[in-house]
């Protein structure tokens, strides 16, 4: 990881990592956090192997909307501890085209989740970029703003999940 390319959340969040994780790879459970509110996933197809698909449909009340989403790719998973995926490939590694907006650039993002201890979780999400540039895009893009909020939405949700157990 590089600081002057990479960007990097990293929270404690109050619930287990068994459902942190859960509401990490279940695609009904990343529709409802995965995109700052007040804008949501209408779509979203994940298959949990490496060369599978990360392909997801943001949309907002302003009108914005990423179409269908260039499909990105499944790179690495290990079971409830780290889950890595790019855009820059699209599914069984097939190289990818680009898009406008949050697909203009290629970022690889890679997830770990580990025990904090006291039923909670250490979170970090990692946005590997190819360049500054990238990295300078993605952070005036609202990086630490919206991923942030959606690790709120993640904890939130992830707890309410093991309220329902």
């Amino acid at each position: 990881m590089s600081e002057q390319i990479d960007l990097v959340l990293e929270r404690t969040l109050n619930a287990p990592r068994d459902l942190v994780w859960k509401a990490w790879t279940d695609p009904e459970h990343l529709k409802r956090w995965f995109a700052p509110k007040p804008y949501e996933i209408s779509e979203m197809e994940l298959d949990l192997r490496p060369g599978g698909i990360f392909r997801l449909r943001m949309v907002g009340p302003d009108g914005f909307d990423t179409g269908h989403g260039n499909p990105g790719c499944v790179l690495e998973v290990v079971e409830g501890e780290k889950l890595v995926w790019t855009n820059a490939l699209s599914p069984e590694y097939r190289p990818a085209e680009m898009g406008e907006g949050c697909e203009s650039f290629p970022m690889t993002a890679v997830i770990t989740f580990a025990d904090a201890g006291d039923g909670k979780t250490f979170y970090r999400a990692v946005a590997l970029h190819r360049n500054a540039a990238d990295r300078e895009t993605h952070e005036k893009m609202g990086f630490q703003e919206g991923w942030g909020l959606c690790a709120d939405q993640l904890e939130e949700l992830a707890a309410g999940l093991g309220a329902d157990a």
